[in-house]
């Protein structure tokens, strides 16, 4: 008996043996194998060829991105190597997470490690004309709602929101007359196109969508800025907030692809990410821009990492888009002479110098649309007022308010371009005054004021946005550009070629000031300068924009091929900040 088991035990072990040494000789022979793959974006001369080379060095094409030459794969580190040095390969990009950030605990302001928080009551009731409610009152704020009289309320002009999806709500789905306005919608992450779905799980895309273009009535007035503009939804994003960059810029891509078939003219990105290199390199801003080339007017988030300068994100650093700032009327909606700055709106300028935000918007408790059964109201239910209206605070509220403002210019005058619109909007924006003729915020803070719908549609101003700056030749690679941002020996930051717009880099949370009209932007404006980028400019605070890219966090972009081992800081939605 012992001689029988001790066979069948050798004749185990030989057998695993032949198995293991079969496995490592196959393993040798196909090292992929033998490797955790991990996910990148690879670009090069078209996304076709480069799916060729990827597959040729043996990973696995996960989606084609052909607004930017590349595509999404699979790779391990060794075929990552292998196809880092084909001179076919422009650039390989870690594919970074896009995800909602923050606790909601309410005791802080968003931050660049994803640990934003915020606080704040839901108000209303989710009926037509609810009572008693002491949110902001945006429409007024903005003077949408003088044109909402005039009749200018969005009708044909679509607009796109990228996003965690959307609330099949009656108010959302239909417009003012009660006919259906939600042309498509579009799953990025799964890619499939489908209608009247409810696919909002997370809610930060539905509350967003509701701030630009809700039919809901408050107080005899709309909620949403554009309440007949026409819709498509495409979620990037999942019911924990999270994505990658190859969901978000596929759904770019797929937003062009499909601007003429449902006449999108507006694109808004309520979302923000640390920069990482410079704006022509990053992916997601070569996707935006490909956008704005296509004739899109793109919104994007100032981001929520205020009030230190230099804290716009991506893609607000784009120098082309319009980049929105946050202000909140102070919890005094009803008195505009204390409104001032949210303290986490991020400031510029940006890394390339450029004056951001344009514009800046309300922002500081937006009261809006939300399914009480999406992840953020079931896991806060402090923000909502026990039906489907709930609080949320942000520069991503904000964007949306400026999607819905540009939404009414293009219905007043669909042949504005998207430079056009950003210059109006630029134009007619009123700043905050602490004296006349006296900033309270700097125009690195606030930008050119605080968005003025009426006077928008109503302004005349030509060339004076992005008039220097050539986006064909940005894509294409031949020539990059700078803003006209300087900093003096003293730290504190200037505009070069222009007086009175010196800036220390403070903040002030004073009791606030009266946002108004009538401010000279003496000599023209300021952002239609762009210089052609020669590199090697410093900041002191360890920014050098050299050959090598040297990030004051150490990391080092040699030739800007390879975004290291993981672009560690999240895109975030801008959840989480506290109400102001």
């Amino acid at each position: 008996m012992n001689n029988m088991k001790n066979n069948r035990w050798v004749q185990i072990t030989v057998l695993l043996t032949i198995v293991a040494s079969a496995w490592g000789a196959w393993a040798t022979e196909n090292p992929t194998h033998a490797e955790a793959p991990e996910k990148f974006i690879i670009q090069g001369q078209d996304a076709a060829s480069v799916a060729k080379l990827v597959r040729g060095a043996g990973g696995r094409v996960t989606r084609e991105l052909a607004i930017i030459d590349a595509v999404a794969a699979e790779l391990t580190a060794s075929q990552r190597v292998t196809l880092d040095g084909l001179r076919q390969v422009r650039r390989i990009w870690t594919d970074a997470k896009v995800e909602v950030n923050g606790n909601g605990n309410g005791n802080g302001n968003g931050n660049g490690n994803g640990n934003g928080n915020g606080n704040g009551n839901g108000n209303g009731n989710g009926n037509d004309d609810p009572e008693g409610i002491p949110g902001t009152l945006t429409g007024r704020r903005v003077a949408a709602d003088l044109l909402h009289d005039e009749g200018i309320t969005g009708h044909g002009v679509t607009l796109a929101v990228i996003d965690t999806g959307f609330y099949l709500h009656r108010r959302l789905n239909r417009n003012t007359r009660n006919r259906s306005r939600l042309l498509a919608q579009y799953d990025a992450i799964s890619g499939q196109q489908s209608l009247w779905r409810d696919d909002d799980d997370n809610g930060h895309g539905s509350h967003v969508t509701a701030i630009a273009v809700s039919a809901q009535r408050s107080r005899g007035r709309y909620d949403g800025i554009a309440p007949n503009a026409d819709l498509v939804s495409v979620k990037a994003l999942d019911e924990n907030g999270r994505g990658t960059y190859a969901d978000v810029i596929h759904a770019i891509e797929w937003v062009i692809d499909a601007k003429d078939v449902y006449g999108i003219r507006v694109l808004n990105l309520s979302l923000s990410a640390e920069p990482r290199s410079h704006y022509w390199e990053d992916p997601l801003n070569q996707a935006v821009m490909a956008a704005w080339q296509a004739g899109i007017v793109v919104v994007a988030a100032a981001g929520n990492f205020g009030p230190d300068p230099m804290t716009i994100g991506v893609p607000g650093n784009n120098p082309y888009v319009i980049t929105v700032g946050a202000m909140t009327d102070n919890f005094t909606a009803e008195d505009p002479g204390d409104d001032r700055l949210a303290s986490f709106s991020s400031v510029g300028p940006t890394y390339e110098a450029f004056l951001k935000p344009e514009v800046v918007a309300p922002g500081g408790h937006l009261r809006a649309l939300m399914d009480d059964s999406a992840k953020i109201a079931f896991d806060h239910p402090e923000f909502r007022d026990g039906g489907t209206y709930f609080t949320m605070s942000g520069t991503s509220q904000a964007t949306a308010v400026v999607s819905g403002v540009v939404a009414l210019m293009l219905e007043d005058n669909p042949t504005l371009t998207p430079d056009d619109v950003k210059c109006r909007l630029i134009a007619s924006a009123r700043p905050a005054f602490a004296e006349p003729e006296v900033l309270a915020y700097s125009i690195f803070q606030q930008g050119a004021g605080l968005v003025n719908a009426q006077d928008a549609v109503a302004s005349d101003a030509v060339d004076c946005a992005n008039g220097q700056l050539d986006v064909a030749k940005d894509l294409a690679g031949i020539e990059h550009y700078m803003g006209p941002a300087r900093e003096a020996e003293d730290g504190s930051f200037y505009v070069e070629g222009h007086s009175g717009f010196d800036w220390d880099g403070s903040y002030t949370s004073d009791s606030g000031y009266l946002w108004s009209g009538g401010y000279l932007w003496s000599g023209g404006y300021l952002w239609p300068v762009g210089y052609l980028w020669s590199g090697g400019y410093l900041w002191s605070g360890g920014y050098l924009w050299s050959g090598g890219y040297l990030w004051s966090g150490g990391y080092i972009w040699s030739d800007g091929y390879l975004w290291s081992g993981a672009l560690t800081e999240p895109m975030s939605t801008n959840v989480w900040v506290a109400p102001e």
